[in-house]
């Protein structure tokens, strides 16, 4: 987003603020969909960023949904119930009991355990319907499930209770690799080959994460397009027909997010420079916990014409020595009031920050429609009630 919108929205608006660009988010997902091919559906996950659920509503045909919070935010916003693929380590049981009585219309559930087959089971003879479901496959850590309980899953199914519809897999994020995309995939295909040879289960949908990968720091070098290139060629090689959708959250959203913080106060001391910002990390976290240890992709506004420039630390409003946001950040004539933009905040920056500590208000948010109007879709939210006993 431009310098000269940003400051109009911290000048009309203030700060701490998240800021959604509503172009970037529609530019993005049409640049996955013309770099993959076809037969590729997307599915958000909403973890990523809830609040550009709504806007997404009528572009992505599937949204991932982890929690009860999540599906209620769904169900408030009007998704259709054929979009939602009802995911997460802990389903708690209630919850898929009402989904299962009350929506009907609900596209597909995952299975990460035994306990969670079974509870879908239950739910199924209980209300006289089939479900319809994933298989999760583990990669090796506490999700999803092994691959020979998973094969006994599908040997042991009554069709009459689950549709068993395929496989789901996810391995991480931020995967930069082609090379281990193919590999991962080649594993997959032997796994599904494997299924109708000994078992006659034809897998009709593969849900798969590649987690594509989005970068937040200067110095990052990464050729996308010939990352999607080769990704396209490794999928059209495949001679599985199973339907492809690719769960993506960080890949869809991060670079539609910017993050805006003021400076309320500046000091010297013991030689370093310190700047005090309206936010913190409450509000921010960068991937992989790397606050402070690498130089994001940022601005200062106003924008500072060619100059000598000081170091500054920048500090957030939390009362703790680890609350820096970037250490010796050069900017000539620092002043209070002036704002810092942390760009390609889109996705978790927001919501993985430890929001209650010191019952500081969680910032408000923004959207900025692609003829530049600015929604706010949440007011500043303060935290001090949450802690407070009752």
């Amino acid at each position: 987003m431009r310098a000269e919108k940003l400051m109009e929205i911290a000048r009309d608006w203030g700060t701490p603020s998240y800021i959604f660009d509503m172009g970037e988010l529609k530019r993005r997902v049409a640049y996955l969909k013309s770099h993959l091919p076809e037969r590729v559906q997307l599915c958000y996950a909403i973890k990523a960023n809830a609040f550009l659920t709504g806007e997404l509503n009528n572009i992505m045909p599937r949204f991932e949904i982890c929690s009860p919070g999540e599906y209620r935010i769904c169900e408030t916003l009007g998704i259709p119930g054929e979009k939602m693929v009802i995911s997460g380590v802990y389903k708690t049981p209630s919850f898929i009991r009402e989904l299962v009585e009350r929506r009907p219309d609900i596209g597909v559930y995952t299975v990460e355990s035994e306990e969670q087959l079974h509870l879908l089971q239950a739910c199924a003879r209980e209300s006289g319907r089939t479900l319809p479901v994933l298989l999760r496959l583990t990669s090796g850590n506490q999700f999803g499930l092994d691959k020979p309980v998973l094969k006994q899953a599908i040997a042991d199914n009554d069709p009459a209770l689950l549709d068993i519809r395929g496989i789901q897999f996810f391995s991480g994020t931020q995967k930069a690799s082609v090379k281990k995309l193919k590999r991962e995939l080649d594993k997959l295909e032997t796994l599904i080959d494997e299924l109708e040879q000994d078992y006659g289960f034809v897998c009709r949908e593969l849900e798969y994460g590649p987690g594509l990968p989005a970068f937040y720091f200067e110095g990052d070098s990464f050729d996308e397009d010939a990352h999607m290139a080769g990704f396209s060629e490794i999928i059209n090689n495949l001679h599985i027909k199973s339907e492809l959708t690719f769960e993506l959250g960080r890949g869809i959203a991060a670079s539609c997010g910017t993050y805006l913080t003021s400076v309320v106060d500046k000091k010297t001391n013991k030689g370093l420079n310190y700047a005090i910002v309206d936010g913190g990390m409450h509000h921010l976290v960068y991937f992989g916990q790397s606050m402070a240890m690498r130089l994001p992709h940022m601005q200062v506004l106003p924008p500072r014409a060619a100059g000598e420039a000081e170091d500054w630390n920048l500090c957030g409003a939390l009362c703790t020595a680890n609350d820096i946001l970037v250490k010796q950040y050069p900017v000539s004539g620092l002043q209070v009031g002036d704002v810092f933009a942390f760009e390609n905040t889109g996705a978790y920056c927001m919501i993985e920050g430890i929001s209650l500590f010191l019952s500081r208000d969680l910032p408000q948010v923004l959207l900025v429609d692609e003829d530049g109007t600015v929604r706010k879709v949440r007011e500043a939210v303060p935290t001090y009630p949450l802690n407070t006993p009752q």
